[in-house]
C-alpha cells in the first residue's frame, strides 16, 4: 500500500494561535511541552523552539499508559541527557501527575530563590501549557485543577482561546489550543500524527490511514495485532493493508447486503483500538531513532 505522502492539517486559526502564544510569553515563567508518549519525536512541534526561545521547559509525556513503559523510560533519559526536565503521567489514571508542581519549582529554583531575596516570597508561579492537537491539554488542566474546568474530548481542536487555571497555591497553568507547524517535511510524521487523531479524520481517507497503520504494525508489532484481530502471523506477512484490514472487516461480521465487507466501518474500528490501546501499550517512535528531541 502506498505511503500516504500529502497529509497537511493547519487551519488559520493555527496562526493565531502561534501569536497569541508569543504575546502571552512575557507573562509566563516556564512552558509545559506536553507530547504522546507513543509518539514523542512526532508529536513535538518543532517551530516550538524558535516560539518560546529560552523560557524554561518541562517535557510532560503524556498517555503514558498507552506507551511501551521502556520506551517512555528511553525518552525520558534522552530528554535529560539534553538537560530538559522530563517526566512522564497519564492524565486518565492520574499517574504520575504529582511529579509535575516539584519539577517545575526545580527547574525555577534559581529564580525562586531570586524572587525570595527580594521579598517576593509566594510570588504565583505561572506556567503555560502547549502541544499539539488532541494531546490531552486540557485533560491534564482539569486532572491538575481537580476539576473539569478545561474542555475536553477527544477530538483535535477543541480549545480555541488562551484561558488562565489555578491548580494549587500561588501556581498557574495558561491552557493554550493545540497547533501543529505548515508542513510536514517528513511524511512518516505526518501519517504518525494521524494515527493517534492529531490531524482530523475528515480530511483524511480513513481506509486508507488504517492500511497504513496495519502495514506498520504487521512490520513492527505482529504479535499484538494478529492477537487482537485473531490473524495468522504468516498469511498477512506479504498482504496489503487494504487486504488486512478487509480480512478484519469480514472476521467481525462487518458487512452490508449482499456480503460486501464494510471496509470503512473496519477502518474506523482498527484506529479507534489502536487510538484507545486495545492493542496493547505501543510506542511508535522509538527513543534509539532520534538524537534530536526538537524542543
Amino acid at each position: 500500500m502506498e505511503e500516504i505522502k500529502s497529509i497537511q492539517w493547519f487551519p488559520g486559526h493555527m496562526t493565531k494561535t502561534r501569536r497569541k502564544i508569543e504575546s502571552q510569553l512575557r507573562l509566563i515563567d516556564a512552558v509545559a511541552v506536553l507530547l504522546d508518549a507513543r509518539i514523542p519525536f512526532s508529536s513535538c512541534n518543532p517551530d516550538l523552539r524558535s516560539i518560546i526561545n529560552n523560557k524554561p521547559r518541562i517535557v510532560v509525556l503524556n498517555k503514558c499508559d498507552m506507551a511501551d513503559p521502556a520506551q517512555t523510560k528511553k525518552w525520558l533519559a534522552l530528554f535529560r541527557q539534553k538537560n530538559i526536565a522530563a517526566i512522564a503521567l497519564d492524565c486518565k489514571s492520574g499517574k504520575g501527575l504529582n511529579a509535575f508542581i516539584p519539577t517545575v519549582k526545580n527547574v525555577l529554583a534559581d529564580r525562586i530563590s531570586a524572587w525570595n531575596s527580594k521579598g517576593m516570597t509566594g510570588r504565583t508561579i505561572k506556567v503555560m501549557v502547549v502541544g499539539i492537537p488532541n494531546v490531552g491539554k486540557s485533560s491534564f488542566i482539569n486532572r491538575m485543577a481537580k476539576q473539569n474546568r478545561a474542555k475536553v474530548e477527544d477530538r483535535p481542536g477543541v480549545t480555541r482561546g488562551n484561558q488562565w487555571f489555578t491548580i494549587g497555591k500561588g501556581f498557574d497553568l495558561l491552557d493554550t489550543p493545540g497547533v501543529l507547524w505548515p508542513k510536514f517535511d517528513d511524511p512518516a510524521v505526518g501519517e504518525r500524527l494521524a494515527f493517534i487523531g492529531s490531524v482530523k479524520d475528515d480530511i483524511l481517507d480513513t481506509e486508507q490511514l488504517s492500511g497504513r497503520l496495519l502495514e506498520y504494525l504487521r512490520d513492527n508489532f505482529p504479535d499484538p495485532l494478529c492477537a487482537r484481530y485473531k490473524l495468522d502471523k504468516a498469511e498477512i506477512i506479504t498482504m496489503q493493508g487494504y487486504d488486512i484490514l478487509a480480512m478484519i472487516g469480514r472476521k467481525r461480521g462487518m458487512l452490508v447486503s449482499g456480503g460486501e465487507i464494510n471496509t470503512e466501518r473496519a477502518a474506523a474500528t482498527v484506529l479507534d483500538e489502536f487510538r484507545n490501546a486495545s492493542l496493547g501499550r505501543l510506542t511508535i517512535d522509538k527513543a534509539e531513532d532520534h538524537t534530536d528531541v526538537r524542543i
